[in-house]
């Protein structure tokens, strides 16, 4: 390097991670070792300083009954071998499963590397930094927390799902001069294939544009300086059904199949033209299931990525780096069958990290310096459960976000 002029030294290293582990608590004996070896291999591998876990459906489809498993596995996070290094902890889950109201099934976990000096937390009720020492849990009641803003989605957002626990928490945080906000979402599903096929884009797809358009509005209004922000969840983004059927099915024929009692279509299938007429695709409500999964792997799926167009409505809002893993979901919770897709749901890459235009300056200036950016999967030949994890690796540029902190800028810190 000499004549160069010497490099800036690099800053922090940051892994953000999404999960939604909802399977983990179904089946924790199988499955809980396996997504625990595999996120302890890739934070080994990139060794962060600051480490943020975003899960949904923290607790299982049944919240009640998997509390126990709920605390093991928080337990072992916080103290196995895999993170001792991490001597701060901020743990938030919602587990206030009592509350239809406000329950969203949401839990953020955010690790600090011992070696970490100047890390601070936003507090948004004092609007100020807070010094982060020691490790510390909040559950129950998070609506009270100072630290973070958590919200439900309203139910009328998606009406034919009583139950629906999605929603979102935002924190705040500082590290080396640099401010963003982390948001943990989760965003609506398809309720029916069948649906989703009628028209495109999907009345799903339509749903989800409105729930993450009122977080995006939410996170950048006027009571809070603006910052930088990483959103990553599990949004629930789908391919556009009706023109990945078309695609898939170019020359197929397609029988529909009616209820007797209702005469409302209840399947639709799909058979090549000649070749016996064979059996391409079978659509219902809850079932994808076309003959030659290989489609979804080959080249991680990529040639399908055309159909994934949920994104682009907040192309000026939300960037997101290379997509070069296969979809995230739906995959068999057999613990047997790790790369296997299960044929509820046709895969789709549900799972991802997104940022403002702002923090993707972070991550880009941080790649021209460093070469260490990396957006991958986890897992990919292990049973994760139906979703696999979702993360993006990568180095802060020295005193990239110093805009735009004028009056939450946190003390500064002899050390």
């Amino acid at each position: 390097m000499a004549g160069k002029g010497k490099a800036a030294p690099a800053g922090p290293a940051l892994l953000l991670v999404t999960a939604n582990v909802g399977s983990l608590f179904d089946d924790p004996e199988n499955l809980q070792k396996n997504w625990l070896r595999e996120f302890y291999q890739v934070v080994h591998a990139h060794t962060p300083h600051f480490l943020a876990l975003h899960c949904q459906e923290f607790g299982g489809k049944n919240y009640e009954a998997s509390m126990a498993h709920v605390d093991k596995f928080v337990k072992e996070l916080l103290s196995s071998d895999a993170m001792k290094e991490y001597n701060r902890a901020r743990v938030y889950l919602d587990e206030n499963y009592k509350s239809q109201e406000h329950f969203t099934a949401l839990g953020s976990f955010y690790f600090l590397h011992e070696s970490l000096k100047n890390i601070y937390q936003f507090d948004f009720k004092a609007k100020k930094y807070k010094k982060v020492t020691g490790k510390e849990i909040y559950s129950d009641t998070l609506e009270s927390t100072a630290m973070l803003e958590k919200e439900k989605f309203p139910q009328c957002y998606f009406p034919e799902c009583k139950w629906s626990r999605k929603g979102f928490i935002r924190t705040r945080w500082c590290i080396a001069d640099c401010a963003f906000d982390l948001v943990n979402i989760h965003l609506f599903h398809d309720a029916s294939n069948l649906v989703a096929w009628e028209s495109s884009p999907s009345v799903y797809a339509g749903i989800r544009h409105r729930a993450l358009g009122y977080v995006l509005d939410r996170i950048v209004d006027q009571r809070f300086e603006k910052a930088a922000y990483f959103v990553f969840g599990d949004f629930n983004f789908r391919l556009d059904s009706k023109s990945v059927v078309e695609t898939l099915c170019t020359k197929a024929t397609m029988q529909t199949v009616r209820a007797a009692d209702t005469n409302e279509v209840v399947k639709l299938i799909f058979r090549e033209s000649d070749n016996d007429r064979k059996v391409m695709l079978q659509l219902e409500k809850k079932l994808f299931e076309y003959f030659n999964q290989d489609v979804f792997r080959d080249s991680n799926g990529t040639a399908l990525l055309e159909f994934d167009r949920e994104l682009s409505v907040f192309k000026d809002r939300l960037c997101e780096l290379d997509i070069c893993f296969p979809p995230s979901y739906p995959y068999s919770e057999d613990s047997s069958q790790g790369q296997l897709y299960m044929s509820t749901r046709c895969p789709a890459w549900c799972d991802r990290v997104l940022m403002s235009p702002t923090a993707k300056e972070l991550v880009l200036r941080s790649e021209s310096e460093e070469k260490v950016v990396t957006y991958d999967h986890m897992g990919p030949s292990v049973c994760m459960g139906d979703h696999k994890p979702v993360f993006l690796a990568f180095r802060l540029a020295p005193g990239a976000g110093r805009r735009g902190q004028r009056h939450e800028k946190p003390p500064r810190d002899p050390l």
